[in-house]
C-alpha cells in the first residue's frame, strides 16, 4: 500500500490518483484538506493519527476507510512517520544546565513516562496500545530508511567502554573505516563501543587526526552518569567537526537512563528492547562486529548465531570477535560459538582480530553469503 507522510505528498498522490482508496495517510495534518477529501472516495484507506474534522472524519469511515485516532497525553508521537534525527531527542537540553537533560530533553520525558510502572507490571491498554503503534511505525520508517543503505554492518559492544580507553579508539577506528568503504554503521545506540563506533563513522570525512582530537575534548568527560558534562563534550566534537557521515543508532527506552548517543545521524528508538535486539542483528545482513561487553553483548552474540543457524533470513554473515584474549580466555564465547556451528555454513564466517584493519580485512574476505544461492 502507498504510504503518505507529509501534506505535500498528500497533495500530489491526490491530484494524480483523484482517489484516496487503499492508501495509508501517516501523521499527517489534514484539517485544511476537509473540502478535497469529502469529495473522493477513501475506500481501503488508512488514516494513522491524521488530523481531521468532524465531518471528514465520517465522511472517510463511511467511505470504508480505517482510522486510527491520535492516543493523548503522550510525550512522543505514536505514528511518527520518520526515524529520530540527530539532536531530536535531545531538544529541551540546555547545554551547561545541570539537571537539563534529566528534566528537559525530550529522551528523558519519554523515559520518565515508561517508568510510570515498575517492569513486568501490567501496563494499562491505551499506554501498551501507544508504545506498540509507535514501534511498528519505528520499524516502517526503519525499513524505509534501509532502501537507501543496503551494507549494513553491526558493531555492538558495552556501554562501559571509557571514551579515554584504548579499545574505544579502536572501535572508533574500525567505524570510521566501515564508513569510508561505504558500508552503514549501525550500533545500539548508546555510551561505550556503540557511541566511539557512530563517532568513528561521523568522523569518516575528515582527516584522521580528528579522531585524536575528537578523543582529547571527550577526555573532558568520560563518565556518562554526569549527563550534562557527558553530553557538553560531545557537544564539542560535533562543533569543531560538523557535516559528519551518517550511521544508524538502535536504541532502547529500556535503558533510557543512558544519555542520548551524539553521533549518529539517524535513531530507530524502541520501547520494546527485544524488538530493538532483534532487529539491530537483523539488518546487519553486512555483518557483525563484537568489541567486548558483558551480558547484554554476550546475548547478542547468541542471537546473532541463532540468525545464522537457522538461515532465519536467507543470509549467512560475519560475527567478529574484537579483542581475541578477551573474547577466547576471559569470556570465552568464541569457542563455544565454534563449538556450536560445528559444520554448518556459519563456522566458516567466525573470525577474531585485534586491530580495526584486521576486521576490516575478514569482513572484506568474508562477504555475507546468500543461502540457496
Amino acid at each position: 500500500m502507498r504510504e503518505i507522510h507529509s501534506l505535500e505528498e498528500f497533495d500530489r498522490v491526490l491530484d494524480a490518483r483523484g482517489t484516496l482508496d487503499g492508501l495509508v495517510v501517516q501523521g499527517v495534518d489534514l484539517s485544511l484538506r476537509s473540502e478535497v477529501i469529502e469529495s473522493v472516495t477513501c475506500a481501503g484507506g488508512t488514516f494513522l493519527g491524521a488530523r481531521l474534522s468532524t465531518s471528514t472524519l465520517e465522511h472517510v469511515l463511511a467511505s470504508g476507510a480505517v482510522v486510527f485516532p491520535r492516543l493523548p497525553d503522550l510525550p512522543f508521537d505514536t505514528y511518527r512517520p520518520q526515524l529520530y534525527t540527530q539532536g531530536e531527542l535531545l531538544g529541551g537540553w540546555v547545554p551547561g544546565e545541570a539537571g537539563s537533560f534529566e528534566a528537559s530533553a525530550l529522551d528523558s520525558k519519554i523515559y520518565e513516562w515508561t517508568t510510570q510502572w515498575a517492569r513486568g507490571q501490567n501496563v494499562p491498554l491505551l499506554d501498551a496500545l501507544a508504545t506498540r503503534l509507535h514501534d511498528h511505525a519505528i520499524d516502517d520508517a526503519l525499513a524505509e530508511h534501509l532502501e537507501a543503505h543496503r551494507d549494513v554492518v553491526a558493531v555492538m559492544g558495552g556501554h562501559s567502554m571509557q571514551r579515554t580507553d584504548a579499545a574505544y579508539r579502536t572501535v572508533a577506528e574500525l567505524g570510521r573505516s566501515m564508513a569510508r568503504t561505504g558500508w552503514h554503521v549501525a550500533t545500539g545506540g548508546g555510551p561505550g563501543a556503540m557511541e566511539a563506533a557512530n563517532l568513528g563513522a561521523w568522523l569518516a570525512p575528515h582527516a584522521d587526526t580528528a579522531l585524536d582530537e575528537s578523543i582529547d575534548l571527550l577526555a573532558a568527560a568520560v563518565d556518562f552518569r554526569d549527563a550534562d558534562r557527558y553530553l557538553c563534550a560531545g557537544l564539542s566534537v560535533l562543533h569543531a567537526f560538523p557535516d559528519g557521515a551518517a550511521s544508524l543508532a538502535v536504541p532502547t527506552w529500556f535503558y533510557g537512563h543512558e544519555p542520548t548517543n551524539q553521533f549518529a545521524t539517524h535513531f530507530a528508538k524502541y520501547f520494546a528492547n527485544s524488538i530493538r535486539e532483534d532487529g539491530l542483528l537483523a539488518l546487519a545482513t553486512r555483518g557483525v562486529v563484537f568489541a567486548p561487553g558483558a551480558a547484554g553483548t554476550t546475548q547478542e552474540v547468541f542471537q546473532d548465531a541463532t540468525q545464522n543457524h537457522y538461515d532465519i533470513f536467507g543470509v549467512v554473515s560475519p560475527m567478529v570477535f574484537l579483542d581475541t584474549h578477551f573474547w577466547t580466555e576471559q569470556l570465552p564465547a568464541e569457542p563455544l560459538l565454534r563449538q556450536l556451528a560445528g559444520d554448518r555454513t556459519y563456522a566458516a564466517m567466525i573470525g577474531t582480530a585485534d586491530t580495526a584493519e584486521d576486521v576490516m580485512r575478514y569482513l572484506v574476505e568474508h562477504p555475507p553469503i546468500r543461502v540457496g544461492a
